[in-house]
Formats: C-alpha cells, sequence, structure tokens
C-alpha cells in the first residue's frame, strides 16, 4: 500500500482499537503503516532494559524509522554505550533530544532531582520533546501492562492530548517477553546484570527489582511522558 490511509481517513482511538487489538504484536506494528505514513509517526525509546525487544521489531519491520533518544544528560555512561551498540547492530538511526542548555544547568547547579524530581523531568524530558510530538500523528511506546498500575490500565490505542499514543506490546506477558529476548538473543543493558530491573537518569535510578529502583523513596513513578501530560491546546 503505497498510501496511508490516513490520507482520507482519520480514524479515532476507538475504531483504532478495534482494529488491532486482536493482532498479533508484530501485526500490529505493521498495519500501523497502513493508516500512517513514516513522517507522521514518532518512535521514542529510552534504551533501558526492556527496550530493545521492540527496537528489534522495528529494526524488523520498518528499519527506517527514526528512532528519538530524550537525552537528559543525565544518562548512565553504560546506557550511552548500549544506545550506540543497538543503533550499529539493528541498523538504525538514532536522533538524540536534547533539553535547553540554560534550564538543564540549572537542575544541574541546584540539584533538582533532590527536592524536584518532577519539575526535572519537565525541563530535561517533556519541554524537549513537546515540539517534535507537535509535528507527528502517532506515537510508539514500549509500555507493558505488567510494569506498573498506571501501565496495566493502557490499551493498545489511547489519545494523550493531541497525539495518538500508540503501545503495541501492552498486552504481552512477562514470561512471552522473556521468552522472545531469549528466543532471538537480543543484547541486555549492561547494568541489568548488576542488579538495576529498571534504568533512567544516573541521579534517580537504584538497583531494585522492575521499577521499584526508579526515584526511590520519592512518590513518583512515571517521569511524566507517558500519564496525561500533553494536554489539547486552546487554539
Amino acid at each position: 500500500m503505497n498510501k496511508s490511509i490516513s490520507a482520507t481517513k482519520k480514524l479515532n482511538v476507538e475504531e483504532l482499537n478495534a482494529i488491532f487489538t486482536p493482532l498479533p504484536f508484530k501485526e500490529r506494528i505493521s498495519k500501523l503503516y497502513d493508516y500512517f505514513s513514516e513522517k507522521e509517526i514518532l518512535y521514542t525509546s529510552s534504551f533501558g532494559t526492556k527496550s530493545v525487544f521492540l527496537l528489534h521489531l522495528i529494526s524488523q519491520i520498518k528499519a527506517s524509522q527514526k528512532v528519538h533518544f530524550i537525552n537528559t544528560t543525565y544518562h548512565f555512561q553504560e546506557t550511552i554505550d548500549y544506545r550506540n551498540q543497538i543503533a550499529d547492530q539493528f541498523n538504525l538511526e538514532v536522533l538524540d533530544v536534547v533539553p535547553g542548555q540554560k534550564e538543564n544547568a540549572m537542575t544541574r547547579e541546584e540539584k533538582w532531582w533532590e527536592d524536584h524530581p518532577k519539575m526535572c523531568c519537565t525541563i530535561n524530558k517533556i519541554a524537549p520533546l513537546e515540539p517534535i510530538i507537535a509535528k507527528h500523528s502517532v506515537w510508539i511506546s514500549g509500555l507493558m501492562a505488567y510494569q506498573t498500575g498506571f501501565r496495566k490500565r493502557l490499551r493498545v490505542f489511547e489519545q494523550q492530548g493531541d497525539i495518538i499514543k500508540f503501545h503495541p506490546i501492552v498486552d504481552i506477558e512477562e514470561g512471552d517477553f522473556l521468552y522472545h529476548m531469549g528466543l532471538h538473543e537480543l543484547p541486555r543493558h549492561p547494568l541489568e546484570s548488576q542488579g538495576f530491573g529498571s534504568i533512567g537518569c544516573t541521579h534517580c535510578t537504584a538497583k531494585g527489582e522492575g521499577r521499584d529502583g526508579r526515584w526511590k523513596g520519592k512518590q513518583k513513578t512515571e517521569c511524566g511522558l507517558h500519564p496525561n501530560f500533553f494536554t489539547k491546546k486552546e487554539k
């Protein structure tokens, strides 16, 4: 199909869920390009402990799809090295999304991750991505329901402000996820073997099972990218 279906008909999330939910996750990704052109599709990856599974699928189905990586300047060096390794191995084009220099410097000088972690994430993760989101119609995300209570409530498609979120592997079971990781011998994040179940910025990541090590000791479980942060703006 040379022309995306979205060029003639825009479907809402209910219609999209009715079409996509019954499909296997690999077919969901492939079919997305029937409904949206590649330039309409945004794909972000944290290159964390669970990211490689979806990155591998994308490389098989649409290797030309650009991958946006939010480089907060606070990543572990192991994450940067892992990003480069995966990009080379899967032949993916990875684009860094960076925060404003002055704002980023302020969070560093005042150590906002200690007392203002929500604002630190807003400045270094959310704000830099917002203009990029505005240029796209649908956003591919690798969230999986078994990871957190918030993610357990997600469907394959969700409306998030002006953009549609696409969660092609949201309903995969953890056992199936691990089976596919082993089957395809996908490279693991180097810090995973050291006890890090989930990996983000250095200051807000500790060792722990699953996402237990993220923002440890704080009333925070998500950076703000995936909950309904991007609200519909007045025209």
